[in-house]
């Protein structure tokens, strides 16, 4: 029995959208939800390909690439500060999660003292 995709959508959208300060939008149509924190871009959800996109440390990101089929550059942005995470089961969800939380936090070390304070 195959993944009910929306299902799972609704699952990642719940989890990314419980972050601090977290807002989703869709200005390239709800296939395309993109999530924000103070304006800035933490992932993106790309429905065609049941794949997340996320900022990454540069050299953690080239690792993961190398070590993780289920992990590639990020699409139609910074390749080298995003992966694109496909969510057909090859990772677990810890590591889903875990990457998610990373992508949050790295955009959340660029905001203002007061900024964070903010969202907390």
């Amino acid at each position: 029995m195959g993944r009910d995709l929306a299902v799972e959508r609704l699952r990642l959208e719940a989890l990314l959208t419980a972050k601090p300060g977290a807002k989703v939008f869709t200005p390239f149509g709800p296939d395309v939800p993109i999530y924000k924190v103070l304006g800035k871009v933490f992932a993106l959800y790309n429905a065609a390909e049941d794949a997340v996109t996320l900022k990454c440390d540069p050299h953690l990101a080239e690792i993961l690439r190398e070590t993780h089929e289920e992990i590639t550059p990020g699409h139609h942005v910074e390749r080298r500060h995003w992966i694109a995470v496909a969510l057909d089961g090859g990772l677990d969800d810890a590591q889903v999660v875990g990457l998610i939380d990373q992508s949050y936090d790295l955009v959340c070390a660029k905001l203002t003292r007061a900024q964070r304070a903010s969202i907390a």
